[in-house]
This record gives structure tokens, C-alpha cells and sequence, in this order.
């Protein structure tokens, strides 16, 4: 049987831009929820009839009706643009029904990240010499330090990394391969829970893996579970409310663009292709000392009044 355009689409993603499993499942529910739309207001004729007109109105009514976040909003926008300039590149379409459509420019949001002094009250926090103790701590050391997607550490593999030089070969987005380099407290973690706590873990299993990061089963170590130790690590620590990996790659960022970092290099670093994405922590780090302003200064202007 021939396979339709989105499941063609799908397998691009797979193979040639060794997208995540979470990242396929959040491009193909936008799709289908489109199809989905489509179908229940005039039918649906197939993929290659959607029209310009057609995704205005699908726009539209999600941004009604769905109430939906600005992001949100974006992110399924740009769902539909990288699948129909697949198809256009594909010649499975002449013309890219989303070349014409903009949305509105709405207020960029800055991303969230945590302060030094927070990252060493967690730092802090995982004294334990147990395997998961030591995992831990050489886990979100290096996420800090390296400013790594959740993705690229939970596939992260021994051979990937080099202690002697303190760097690490990734393999991110889009099949695009960088160097990342790490500090010295980092090394010292990493190598004792490779030396120790993951050898330890290693026993537990009985398929040993490649991957860095194991389970208390032994095993590869799923973003999941990432995520929801994270949580449970840095609320213990007294960092209060909801947390995520991405936001050490943020706090990574920022704190090279605030101590002095040129953009290019953090560009590099963090494997952007476009630099306009990188110069969003300018903005953060120009937001924090606005912060600092008023709190130290007009503040203190106000009380002499």
C-alpha cells in the first residue's frame, strides 16, 4: 500500500532528520488535528488540495475557540509549514499553501532559568554516594554545564564523551554533530559516577547498554524519567514550583551571555542554526539588570522622596 503524505512526512522526520520520538508525536498530533478540522467543516480532500484559504480559517478557529497560548498557536503553524515545504520539495505539491500566511507578532516570551545560587543549593543537596546520587549529580552538572537538550543527554553514549579533553561529541537536532566542552567539577562527577555508581547500576541489568545515564534498573534512562527526577531533585533542594531540563540549557546560556560570551560562541555551543535564536538571552540577561535596577536603585530613589 501506498503510503499517504504525512506518514511519508513522518518518516522523514525519523530517519533523515533523526527527530525525537516526543518531537514526531507533537508535529503528527497538529497535523491530524488539522485533518481533523478540515474534515468536519466541508470535508476533506486530501493533503495536496489544502488551499491557502483553508489554513487561514484553521488558524482562525483555533485561536477562537481553542484558546490556545501564543506559542501553542505557533507551534502548530509551523507544523504545517515544515510539512507542506516537505511536500513542495518533494514535488508532491506545486505550491506551498503556507508561504502566504503570518501570524501576528505577539510579545516574545523569555525563557526561564535558574540563578547560580540555585543550581548549587541542588549541587549541594546530592552529597549521596548511592549509584543514583551520584548519577544524579553528574547529571544535572552537566546539563548545566554544557547547556545540552534533554534529547542529546538521554542518548548521550560512553564513546561520546573524552575525559582527558573535557569535551563531548553530540549528536543533535537535524543530524547536525557539535563539540561541547565541560568544567572541571564536572569531570570529577562524571568520572566517578562513570567509575562508580553507573558500574554499580550496570549489574542490575541484564542487556549492559552504551548509554551514559541509566535507571535504577540498569537500563538507558528515558526523558521521562529525566524530567520527573529533576523535579523531585531540585523541589527537595527548596526550588519551589514546576521545573524542567530545558531550563538548564537557558540558565547555561544566560550566564555565558551575562559573564561575557559572544554570541557566536554560544550560538556554537548550543547548536543553533540561526543566530536570532541564541539572541534571546541577550534579552534575558538585559531583563535581569533592569530587575536589579529598579529593585537596588529606583527603589531606594523612591524611599528618599
Amino acid at each position: 500500500m501506498q503510503k499517504d503524505e504525512l506518514q511519508l512526512f513522518i518518516d522523514y522526520l525519523k530517519s533523515e532528520r533523526n527527530y525525537s520520538d516526543k518531537t514526531i508525536s507533537a508535529y503528527q498530533t497538529d497535523l491530524l488535528k488539522a485533518k481533523s478540522f478540515w474534515q468536519e467543516n466541508g470535508g476533506f480532500d486530501g493533503w495536496t488540495t489544502i488551499q491557502s484559504r483553508d489554513i487561514e480559517v484553521y488558524l482562525q478557529y483555533i485561536a477562537d475557540n481553542d484558546n490556545l497560548s501564543r506559542s501553542s498557536q505557533t507551534r502548530k503553524m509551523s507544523a504545517l509549514r515544515s510539512f507542506y515545504r516537505f511536500l513542495t520539495r518533494r514535488h508532491i505539491v506545486k505550491v506551498d499553501p503556507t508561504q502566504t500566511i503570518a501570524l501576528k507578532k505577539g510579545e516574545r516570551r523569555l525563557p526561564e532559568f535558574f540563578y547560580s545560587q540555585e543550581i548549587a543549593k541542588v549541587i549541594d543537596s546530592l552529597s549521596g554516594s548511592d549509584p543514583l546520587s551520584q548519577r544524579n549529580l553528574a547529571l544535572f552538572e552537566l546539563l548545566y554545564a554544557t547547556g545540552m537538550r534533554l534529547n542529546e543527554v538521554a542518548n548521550l553514549k560512553v564513546k561520546q564523551i573524552d575525559l582527558d579533553t573535557t569535551t563531548i561529541l553530540v549528536h543533535g537536532k537535524g543530524n547536525k554533530d557539535r563539540i561541547v566542552v565541560f568544567d572541571s567539577n564536572t569531570k570529577r562527577d562524571l568520572e566517578n559516577y562513570l567509575n562508580d555508581g553507573r558500574k554499580k547500576l550496570l549489574v542490575l541489568a541484564n542487556d549492559p547498554t552504551e548509554y551514559v545515564f541509566l535507571n535504577r534498573f540498569g537500563r538507558k534512562i528515558s526523558n521521562r524519567g529525566i524530567e520527573s527526577t529533576m523535579q523531585r531533585v531540585f523541589n527537595k533542594a527548596g526550588i519551589a514550583g514546576k521545573v524542567h531540563p530545558h531550563e538548564l540549557r537557558h540558565s547555561f546560556a544566560t550566564a555565558m551571555i551575562h559573564n561575557g560570551a559572544d554570541l557566536r560562541t554560544v550560538q556554537e555551543l548550543l547548536g543553533h542554526s540561526n543566530l536570532s535564536t541564541t539572541q534571546i538571552y541577550t534579552h534575558v540577561t538585559m531583563a535581569h539588570l533592569q530587575d536589579e535596577y529598579d529593585k537596588f536603585f529606583n527603589q531606594k530613589r523612591k524611599e528618599n522622596k
